[in-house]
C-alpha cells in the first residue's frame, strides 16, 4: 500500500500520525488481531505448513542448520531503564549456513511480578519499517494494562533490515560508493508542481523516471537485502526469538502492518500461538489494487468525517463554520498546490499536492490527538502559507512528544554515537521509508509494466479522488525492485486457537472491511469491533483494553458481534 506522498508507501502504523500519545496508542494503532495454538511443530525446513501431524516436516528448532540460532540464549543488558539484546538470525533460511546474517537488537521492559509471570509478551508497532526496540525505550510498557505488565515482560524488536539491525536497508548510495552512484540529490528548486493524476506522456514519463530513480537506489544500496527482508522470513525471525526468550509458544500483539507479520507466524507455525491479537487488519487475499483502492478510499471518507465533525471535536480552531467551507478549503488547496506550491519557511520547493494529501492522511490516524493541529494548519494555508502542513506531512512534530529525546541506539549509547555508526555503513539513522518500499515491494506482487498504473488511475480517482490517485503512483516503485515469491491468498492455520482480529470502523489505513476478512478466515478467528473514527484500537479505548487483555491473560474469548464505543 502506498503513502500519498510522492515515492513512500502508505504506512501500516500508527507512528505515522505526527500527534498522539507516545506508547500504545501509537503502537496499538497498528494491527490487532489474537491467535492461540498448542505447541507442536510449526513450519517445515521450507517454511511451509505441515499437512498433518502424522506427515508433518520435523520442526525448524531440530533442524542441524538452523539449531544454533534457535539455541541462542538472549545476553540481555541494561540500556536506560529498560534490557537489551541481540539476536542472531539467518539472512537466507534456505542457506543458513553460509554465514550470512541478519543481527536483530531486542528490547524488554521487565515487568511481570513473581508468582504472577505467565511469560513475554511480544509486540510490532508495524510499519513495515518501525523500530520495535524503540518502542520500549520510548516506553510503550507503561500505557499497556497493570494486569498485563504484571504477567508479562513486555518485550519487542528490530526486524531484518529496520533501524539498528545489522545490515539495515537504506535507499540511499553515498557518493564516494563503489558503486559509483551519486547520494540521493538534495531537495529541488522550485518549479512545475507534481500533479496528483499524471495524464500526458511527460507528466507520465516524469513519475515513472520518479520511481525507477527511487528503486535504482534501493538496488544500488541495498540490492543484496533486498530478496531477504519479506514478512514470512521476519515471522521465522519471530520464532527464533520466541525459542530465544523461552518461551514454547508467542503471545503477540501486532498493530497495522504487525498483523501480516502475525499471520504469516500463524500460518507457519499454528501450533506454537498461545494468543495472538492484530489490531487494524491487512487482508492477505487482496492484490496490490485491491488494497490501495480500499486504503485510499478510507482515506477519503476520514478527511469527509473530519469535515463533518471537526466542530465537535475541535470548535473554533475549525478552517470553516461548516462542513462545506472546510471541504471547499480543501479542494481550493488541492487545486492550488496542484499549479504550485505553496510556499515553506526554509523550503525552496514549498507544498506540492502529493504532500497536501499526505498531511491531510496522516492527521487522520488518531483524531483526538490531530484534528487541532491539522485545523491549525489548514487555517495558515488558506492564508498562504504551506509550513505547518509541511511539517504533518513529513511527521516532524514527532519529535516534540515526551520520549522521542530517549529514542536512538538499544545499548545505551548516546545519539551522536548512534548517528556516527549509521553514517559509517550509510544507512541513515531512520531508514523507515526504505524499508516500507522494500517489504511492501517484496510481499506484495505488483506490475512489471508501467500501463498497468496507467491503467488504475482512473478507476482509482473515481474511488478515491486524489487519494487514489497518488496511491497509484506511489506504487510505481514497486515495478523496478525485486518480487516475492507470495501471492494473495486466504489463511491457511489448521491448528492455530483462536485469534482476536480488532477492527474500527472509521479506520482509513486498514479499513474496517479487512478484520472482517481475516477474522473470518482464520479458523474459530474472533472479531472485536471499535465503533470510532482513527486508525486501530487497543490503547484507544478503555472498551478494547479491557477485552483485548482478558484474552491475553485468560485467554477468554469475545463472543461475536462484540462492539466498543468511542
Amino acid at each position: 500500500m502506498i503513502l500519498p506522498w510522492t515515492d513512500h508507501p502508505w504506512e501500516y502504523s500508527v507512528f505515522t500520525a505526527p500527534t498522539r500519545r507516545r506508547a500504545l496508542v501509537l503502537a496499538l494503532a497498528v494491527l490487532g488481531t489474537t491467535s492461540l495454538a498448542a505447541c507442536t511443530a510449526g513450519a517445515g525446513p521450507d517454511g511451509k505448513r505441515p499437512g498433518s501431524s502424522a506427515s508433518a516436516p520435523a520442526d525448524p528448532a531440530s533442524r542441524p542448520d538452523l539449531r544454533r540460532f534457535y539455541g541462542q540464549k538472549l545476553d540481555w543488558r541494561p540500556c536506560g531503564a529498560h534490557r537489551c539484546a541481540s539476536l542472531t538470525v539467518p539472512r537466507d533460511y534456505s542457506r543458513p549456513g553460509d554465514g550470512k546474517t541478519f543481527v536483530l537488537p531486542v528490547a524488554k521492559a521487565a515487568t511481570a511480578v513473581a508468582g504472577k509471570r505467565v511469560g513475554s509478551l511480544v509486540l510490532n508497532p508495524g510499519g513495515p519499517g518501525e523500530r520495535g526496540e524503540r518502542l520500549i525505550r520510548d516506553g510503550v510498557a507503561e500505557d499497556i494494562g497493570r494486569s498485563v505488565r504484571e504477567r508479562f515482560d513486555i518485550v519487542s524488536f528490530d526486524p531484518r533490515g529496520v533501524g539498528e539491525s545489522k545490515p539495515a536497508l537504506t535507499c540511499t548510495v553515498a557518493a564516494d560508493s563503489d558503486s559509483g552512484s551519486a547520494e540521493a540529490p538534495e531537495e529541488e528548486e522550485a518549479g512545475a508542481a507534481v500533479p496528483l493524476h499524471p495524464r500526458t506522456a511527460s507528466e507520465r514519463a516524469d513519475a515513472l523516471a520518479s520511481a525507477r530513480a527511487t528503486a535504482a537506489g534501493c538496488r544500488a544500496a541495498s540490492g543484496p537485502l533486498l530478496p531477504h527482508v519479506g514478512t514470512d522470513d521476519a515471522a521465522r525471525d519471530l520464532d527464533v526469538l520466541r525459542a530465544a526468550l523461552g518461551e514454547r509458544r508467542l503471545t503477540y500483539v501486532g498493530w497495522s502492518y504487525g498483523t501480516s507479520l502475525g499471520t504469516s507466524y500463524a500460518e507457519q507455525f499454528p501450533r506454537r500461538v498461545r494468543a495472538m491479537v492484530l489490531d487494524g487488519a491487512v487482508d492477505p487475499s487482496l492484490d496490490w489494487r485491491q488494497r490501495m483502492t480500499g486504503q485510499a478510499t478510507g482515506f477519503r471518507k476520514a478527511v469527509e468525517e473530519y469535515a463533518a465533525s471537526c466542530a465537535e471535536a475541535v470548535g473554533d480552531a475549525c478552517p470553516g463554520s461548516t462542513p462545506q467551507e472546510i471541504r471547499a478549503l480543501i479542494d481550493r488547496l488541492l487545486e492550488r498546490t496542484g499549479r504550485e506550491p505553496l510556499p515553506v519557511d526554509g523550503s525552496a520547493y514549498g507544498l506540492d499536492a502529493p504532500a497536501l494529501v499526505s498531511a491531510l492522511s496522516l492527521s487522520m490516524y488518531t483524531p483526538e490527538a490531530q484534528w487541532q493541529a491539522l485545523s491549525e494548519a489548514l487555517v495558515a494555508a488558506g492564508e498562504g502559507d504551506g509550513t505547518r502542513l509541511a511539517a504533518l506531512a513529513a511527521g516532524e512534530e514527532e519529535s516534540e512528544e515526551p520520549g522521542a529525546e530517549e529514542s536512538g541506539d538499544p545499548t545505551g549509547t548516546d545519539a551522536s554515537e548512534g548517528a556516527a555508526e549509521s553514517g559509517t555503513d550509510g544507512v541513515p539513522e531512520d531508514n523507515t521509508d526504505a524499508a516500507l518500499i522494500a517489504i511492501n515491494c517484496l510481499d506484495v506482487p505488483h506490475p512489471r509494466d508501467a500501463k498497468a498504473y496507467w491503467d488504475a488511475l482512473a478507476p482509482a480517482e473515481r474511488a478515491a479522488g486524489a487519494y487514489g490517485t497518488t496511491g497509484v503512483t506511489s506504487e510505481l516503485v514497486c515495478a523496478d525492485l525485486p518480487p516475492g515469491a507470495g501471492r494473495p491468498h486466504r489463511v491457511k492455520a489448521e491448528g492455530v486457537p483462536p485469534v482476536l482480529v480488532v477492527g474500527t470502523a472509521g479506520d482509513p489505513a486498514t479499513p474496517y472491511g479487512e478484520a472482517v476478512s481475516l477474522a473470518r478466515q482464520f479458523p474459530g478467528g474472533m472479531l472485536l469491533s471499535f465503533d470510532a473514527p482513527g486508525h486501530t484500537g487497543y490503547g484507544r479505548s478503555e472498551c478494547v483494553d479491557r477485552k483485548v487483555e482478558a484474552y491475553l491473560i485468560s485467554l477468554t474469548k469475545v463472543l461475536p458481534g462484540t462492539t466498543c464505543t468511542a
